[in-house]
């Protein structure tokens, strides 16, 4: 019997990538890394770090005197006097940047399909890179400057990863393309390689030592610090625009959460995103990365995809009287056995109307108690979640095996902040709500047969404590009415 082979998993990718397929890369960004900013030395071994590549050299003098960077100052000849006139963070980034770019786009070997996957990939990075150093304008240039890497790399796993090429590359990319869904996706990479791509970034950023801004950006990325949220937003604005077909409602969603960020108008947002679209253009041009231009969003595009009109979301706010009519009609199934959807559904309706949720359902344990899938689904999205919205319990400690296992309601925050643990680098995370969802057993007696499941994800809205009360209040009669109905 053929034994089988396991997936390398994250650490093995890691050292693969830093030491065998890009080790240019990793030398000069760890270089880069370890110069202390307030040594004056540091400007002449930024010069010495690069100076024996002259394409390199090249590169990062021409950004350094485009009209993005050089407001009007003289020319610069040397990455050393670039450094005094722009600051160390600015030219060690374009330093940063120049390598990547050089590194991932200028090989060769690979088949069509993962080299435009890559260029594709790239580009959005870039354009989230640009989004975000836009997003941080009022701050200093230190937080800026690192905002932008942190963006530029936040997906540099799996950047690296099909820049490698070979078999490995070209399987899985023939995989990914047969899958329509990003949940499935992953799990198709995860076998495949035996890990995620983020976890794959974060072992590369861990390796390079690429900062804390970065790792807490992947690691939280719901962290409500300005420069992660602004992380955060630029890479899903840059993913949406990416597409050919942006999908407005979500557009819409984030353009909003920026706004609110920034503390300015949405038309205001709107202006700051096509002019930063405008600008990301040039600026690749300068890098000499003509072959990401192309998959860019056109400018053009995105306006017209930005000032196009979407109807408004529908915020449902808590409804008290209708809570009590819902709350009466579950007493009467508790005293008259009555059917369990139907107790299902009066009780799910209580929780959307009455509570005032964006979505709320109803999750079963699959016949191993490994899966929970979507039963019945309220509410905004209701029949893509209904199709999407599995959750695997392969971790003891996550939310969700927690909620099963000890038969108690749990209010989350944040999906990703420390004290809640659930899988960050899925696709899940974003169906899970950003701003907090809250979960209960649907059991009958001592057995837990699934959860309750709600949140307000569409609007963007946070949960309060007298929420969490009521949601729990009509879990728990519906949990009731379920005993007498199986009685």
């Amino acid at each position: 019997m053929k034994p089988t082979i396991q997936p390398k998993g994250a650490d093995y990718w890691t050292k693969r990538i830093s030491d065998q397929e890009m080790p240019a890369l990793c030398s000069t960004v760890r270089d880069l890394e370890k110069l202390a900013k307030d040594d004056v030395s540091s400007l002449a071994l930024l010069g010495r770090s690069v100076m024996h590549d002259n394409a390199l050299t090249s590169r990062i003098l021409r950004v350094a005197n485009s009209a993005i960077y050089n407001k009007g100052i003289n020319q610069v000849s040397t990455v050393s006097r670039a450094a005094v006139v722009l600051g160390f963070d600015t030219i060690r980034n374009i330093c940063i940047t120049a390598k990547l770019l050089t590194s991932l786009l200028e090989n060769k070997h690979l088949s069509e399909g993962v080299y435009q996957r890559l260029l594709k990939l790239m580009a959005q990075s870039f354009q989230a890179a640009m989004l975000a150093r836009m997003m941080m304008s009022d701050r200093g240039e230190s937080l800026r400057e690192e905002v932008f890497i942190a963006s530029l790399l936040y997906r540099i796993g799996e950047s690296a990863f099909w820049s490698m090429g070979g078999d490995i590359t070209d399987n899985l990319d023939r995989k990914l393309a047969l899958i329509d869904n990003k949940i499935d996706q992953n799990s198709a990479i995860r076998a495949e390689l035996g890990t995620s791509f983020i976890q794959l970034t974060q072992g590369i950023a861990r390796s390079w030592g690429l900062g804390d801004v970065l790792l807490k950006s992947l690691a939280q990325p719901d962290e409500r610090m300005p420069e992660i949220r602004c992380i955060f937003l630029a890479d899903k604005l840059a993913e949406i625009l990416s597409k050919n077909t942006s999908d407005p409602k979500e557009l819409q969603k984030r353009l909003t959460q920026a706004a609110e960020m920034l503390d300015v108008s949405i038309e205001e947002m709107t202006k700051k995103v096509i002019h930063c679209n405008e600008m990301t253009h040039k600026l690749a041009i300068e890098y000499g990365a003509n072959a990401i231009v192309s998959y860019l969003p056109e400018p053009s595009r995105v306006a017209a995809s930005i000032e196009t009109p979407v109807a408004v979301a529908i915020v449902r706010q808590a409804d008290q009287g209708y809570q009590l009519s819902k709350l009466r009609q579950l007493t009467q199934y508790a005293v008259v056995k009555t059917d369990f959807n139907q107790i299902m559904q009066t009780a799910l309706e209580g929780i959307l109307t009455g509570v005032g949720v964006d979505r709320c359902g109803v999750l079963l344990l699959s016949p191993s108690r490994k899966l929970l899938q979507p039963r019945v689904m309220l509410g905004d999205d209701a029949e893509m979640l209904k199709h999407g919205f599995v959750i695997e319990l392969n971790d003891s400690q996550s939310v969700f095996s927690q909620c099963i296992e000890q038969k108690r309601s749990i209010w989350v925050n944040a999906p990703s902040s420390q004290d809640c643990i659930v899988q960050v680098d899925d696709a899940l995370v974003e169906k899970l709500s950003s701003f907090g969802f809250l979960i209960a057993p649907l059991a009958i007696g001592n057995k837990v047969l699934g959860l309750f499941y709600a949140d307000r994800h569409g609007t963007a809205r946070h949960f309060e404590p007298q929420d969490n009360d009521s949601f729990t209040h009509f879990c728990q009669l519906a949990n009731v009415c379920f005993a007498v109905s199986m009685s």
